[in-house]
């Protein structure tokens, strides 16, 4: 077991390395993450108010897709902006509660986008194989239960994570080799005994990982034996029609992980961590309002009339 050294104090900030400790670079990461936070919160924020403001879109698919724009907000909110301040200040400190709170929410956020999207799959699923039975089986109870178990899980695989964590002692380098604090940079860099915590990732990593996952490929088993079974061209493209914006989604998330994860280890591992957490927690939150109007008629719809409603009242 490894042991604390009598002549180390115990650490009680961390120091986050980045992305790149280039000083050419900083100024370009700047711009380019500023501009991608801006784009998410905003494009996330009028998917939201689109669906409050239109009563064309409450139904349970587009409640199931304001609760992912919202998600996507606090997700991107929880990296991006830290981020930011410490490229500007040039300070990369970040206190040992902050550190613990960052994680929490990473992995909060991060998991619940990948309940919301099993839960949409399930929703497309009775949507289609079960349209007549749709508004009984998927009713607004159903709805609150499916989002509110799934914050409960998520919540509750953050805080076993976050207070295993906190019992640790942290007496060798400060330095985390990661734009924010994640959960594995941070065992590593424990001198307490860290086992329990590793079992426990891995615990939680198969079930919240293969989990929705099996949800979400189940369900689109379904989708298509059923869709096949229709026996007109412009009907089985309707029908796939109201899951294309979704399996987009799913095939970006799931995707970049598995090309960053299923790779050999390789001292390039910490690389990859952070290729795959950049991916999911800010690029993906940034795509998905486009990837959600750009592709669906009644969400452009209801852009413009909110934006016809917006532009009138400063007129």
């Amino acid at each position: 077991m490894p042991m604390k050294p009598e002549n180390q104090t115990t650490v009680s900030e961390f120091l986050l390395l980045g992305l790149s400790e280039k000083p050419e670079h900083q100024n370009l990461l700047f711009g380019l993450f500023l501009s991608m936070y801006l784009v998410t919160v905003l494009g996330n924020l009028l998917i939201i108010l689109a669906i409050g403001t239109d009563s064309h879109l409450h139904t349970p698919m587009y409640f199931f897709l304001s609760n992912l724009s919202l998600v996507d907000i606090f997700f991107s909110s929880t990296t991006v902006p830290k981020m930011l301040v410490n490229i500007q200040t040039q300070s990369r400190a970040i206190p040992f509660a902050g550190c613990l709170a960052q994680m929490y929410a990473f992995h909060l956020f991060g998991t619940m986008d990948s309940f919301l999207l099993a839960v949409m799959a399930i929703d497309r699923l009775v949507a289609i194989v079960y349209p007549l039975r749709y508004s009984v089986l998927v009713s607004s109870r159903v709805c609150g239960l499916l989002v509110g178990g799934s914050w409960l899980v998520t919540n509750l695989q953050s805080l076993v994570h976050t207070c295993l964590m906190a019992q640790l002692t942290f007496c060798a380098s400060s330095e985390i080799p990661h734009f924010f604090c994640d959960l594995m940079p941070l065992l590593k860099l424990s001198c307490s005994d860290t086992h329990a915590n590793e079992r426990v990732v891995f615990a939680f990593g198969i079930i919240m990982g293969t989990g929705p996952l099996s949800c979400i490929l189940l369900s689109y088993i379904c989708i298509f034996r059923a869709v096949f079974r229709i026996p007109s061209a412009q009907g089985k493209w309707k029908a796939f029609s109201t899951c294309g914006s979704h399996l987009t989604v799913v095939s970006l998330f799931y995707g970049t992980i598995f090309a960053v994860y299923l790779q050999p280890v390789s001292p390039t591992s910490s690389q990859k961590d952070k290729a795959a957490a950049l991916m999911c927690g800010v690029v993906i939150p940034t795509l998905n309002p486009f990837i959600y109007s750009l592709r669906n008629k009644d969400m452009k719809a209801a852009l413009r009339k909110l934006v016809g409603r917006v532009a009138s009242s400063w007129s």
